[in-house]
Parts: C-alpha cells; sequence; structure tokens
C-alpha cells in the first residue's frame, strides 16, 4: 500500500464523521473551503469546523501568528507532499523487479531448454483452473475446433458453458465439430443448443458410445480428463500427441451419424434395436451396468431396461445366459464395424 505525508495511506479514510473519505475524494465542503482559504490568504478556524478533513489531510495549518486563523498549504507544496512518498515507493518497486529479473536470468536459458518436454504435458486442477485454460485456448483458437462431448448428469451446465465458449469462435469463422452420444438426439438441451448454433462452420454428429472428454483446438493444444470426476484435466501441447488425438477424433468421426439425420436407433429384423446391439456387444466385453450407461450416454435405469428388452428378446433367464445366448445369436456378426451405426 502506497503511503502519503504523515503516515497515512492514500486510499484511506483518515478523517471522521461525514468526511471520511481519502484525498482523492475531496469533499465538497472541503473543496469549497480550501478555495476560500487560497483567494484569502486564511480563514477562521471556526469555518474549519465544517470541513476537519482539511486539516487531517494537511491542506489547512495553524497561522503561526494567530492561532485563531489557518492558513492553505500551497495547492504545489500540497501535491508534492503526496506524490514524494509515491515516488519513493514506485522507485523502490522497480528495484525490486531488476533483483527479481538478475535472480531468475541464470534458470531463464535452463527453462527454455525444458520447454519442449516439460511445458508440453500440464495438469490442471479443479474447475475453475480448467476452465481458464479451456477459455484461453479457444480465445486464441483461429482455424478449428474439434470437440468430443460424452453425456453426464452437469450436461446441462457443461452445454451453456459450452454455448459461451463456442458462440465467439463461430462469430470469427472458426470451424467447430463435436461429437456427441446418440443419446443426444432424445436430450432437447442439446437439440436446443445444435439449432442455435449450426449455421455453416458448425457440425455435430452422434456414435452409439464415447469414452472420454476431448477437446483440440488449431492442432496445436488438447484437453483431456486425467480422473473421473472431471476436476482434473489435462493441457497436452506436444505436436505428436495432439497429432495422435486428432487421428482418434477422425476415426469416430468418420463413423458418426450428422446429427440432422434421423434417429439411429431402429429396429433390426430380429426385433432388437441398434441400441441393444451396442449394449450386446458391451455386455458380451465384459462391462458393468454402470460402464455401459456411461459409455453410451444414458443413466443406469434406462440402460437396465434396455438389458431387460434384449433379454426378452433372446429368451434369457439370467445374466449369465444372456451373455451366452447373445454369443450364440450371431447378432454381433452384423456389426459392420462402425460402432451400430447406420452409414
Amino acid at each position: 500500500m502506497f503511503r502519503t505525508l504523515g503516515g497515512g495511506d492514500l486510499g484511506s479514510n483518515r478523517t471522521k464523521g461525514a468526511h471520511t473519505h481519502p484525498i482523492t475524494e475531496l469533499c465538497e465542503a472541503g473543496s469549497r473551503l480550501y478555495t476560500t482559504a487560497l483567494r484569502a490568504g486564511r480563514v477562521a478556524r471556526t469555518e474549519a469546523e465544517s470541513a476537519p478533513c482539511l486539516i487531517e489531510l494537511a491542506l489547512l495549518h495553524p497561522d503561526p501568528d494567530d492561532q485563531d486563523w489557518l492558513r492553505p498549504v500551497p495547492p504545489a507544496l500540497a501535491l508534492a507532499q503526496h506524490l514524494h512518498p509515491l515516488e519513493r515507493e514506485i522507485t523502490e518497486r522497480r528495484r525490486l523487479s531488476v533483483q527479481l529479473a538478475d535472480t531468475f536470468e541464470p534458470f531463464l536459458a535452463m527453462g527454455l531448454q525444458s520447454t519442449t518436454t516439460s511445458d508440453s504435458i500440464t495438469v490442471l486442477e479443479g474447475g475453475e483452473r480448467i476452465n481458464a485454460a479451456l477459455n484461453l485456448a479457444t480465445t486464441q483458437c483461429r482455424t478449428e475446433l474439434l470437440t468430443v462431448q460424452p453425456s453426464d448428469r452437469v450436461s446441462e451446465r457443461s452445454l451453456l458453458r459450452s454455448l459461451e465458449r463456442d458462440k465467439p469462435l463461430i462469430d470469427r469463422g472458426v470451424k467447430v465439430r463435436s461429437l456427441y452420444q446418440h443419446t443426444a438426439r432424445y436430450n432437447p438441451e442439446k437439440l436446443a443448443y445444435v439449432a442455435r448454433l449450426s449455421e455453416g462452420k458448425v457440425e455435430y454428429r452422434t456414435i452409439d458410445e464415447l469414452v472420454e472428454r476431448l477437446i483440440i483446438c488449431d492442432e496445436t493444444v488438447a484437453f483431456i480428463p486425467a480422473r473421473e470426476d472431471q476436476q482434473v484435466a489435462l493441457e497436452l501441447r506436444h505436436p505428436g500427441l495432439v497429432r495422435y488425438l486428432i487421428k482418434v477424433f477422425e476415426y469416430l468421426w468418420d463413423r458418426a451419424v450428422p446429427m440432422s439425420t434421423g434417429a439411429p436407433y431402429e429396429v433390426a429384423s430380429d426385433g432388437i434395436t441398434e441400441i441393444q446391439h451396442s449394449i450386446a456387444k458391451l455386455l458380451v466385453e465384459g462391462h458393468v451396468d454402470e460402464a455401459i450407461a456411461r459409455r453410451l450416454g444414458m443413466n443406469v435405469r434406462t440402460c437396465r431396461a434396455h438389458i431387460a428388452k434384449l433379454a426378452s428378446a433372446l429368451g434369457s433367464g439370467s445374466r449369465a445366459q444372456l451373455g451366452y445366448l447373445i454369443a450364440r445369436s450371431g447378432m454381433l456378426k452384423q456389426d459392420d464395424g462402425t460402432g451400430g451405426s447406420p452409414g
């Protein structure tokens, strides 16, 4: 904190009563009386009772010849008295900044040498820091933004945050491509979000399952979660890692269905829907209900309802038998490798 004449703070409230204010906010009564004192050369001490701040702020001082009168401190002198401690503080801080630069100078070259390794992966802890890094990256994005957005319990909040982040990008002409799960087609919030932004350079597609969230800006930086609760993320700037993640995105994108097409959950000739085919594949792979629901972007109750319908269609009386019947039915052989999505 900068100090003023007499040890007070420039921004502090030094006067009392109705005249509690710093010198930078001189009250109307004080300003009027100080003007009168400058013009007349002095004012009666009784007049200063209406503006005690002038004495507190050292703008009036006792007349050495008559204690019943107060004389004004010349404005140039008053200004110098208040500026001097500020200039001294500024000089001291400049000296400190030079010392800091000298202290870190030997380490700067070492830091540049390690940038390609240590700075290529940054751990971001906490939602505030993660969002700050995302906001900075998207603000700097100039060409294309790629996102993989699995559904979760906070999907509505995520959508609002994405809308705030994506709209300025679109206004700048940045191309945006986003992947959701097929269940997004039945989410009113997502559909409203897509309707607001699907103009020209914005594309949305869906696929049956997604594993983790992914955001890539301009082929230079990528963000992936490092913990399931979304409170730790990794900021990746290593060119090789970013290129690899772009290839992963393109692999999924090529197998996804444009949001503008009809619903992909059609009933096949065997009476089993495509979503149930996706669930059957994950069941055979040994995934539990919670994991299947998370990968397909639905709640566990809905997932179990689909499993029950699948069991009924195959005539299964138990979970163990269901896996056997799925394998024997040959239904998984119908999967053409596109993740259960129609071409």
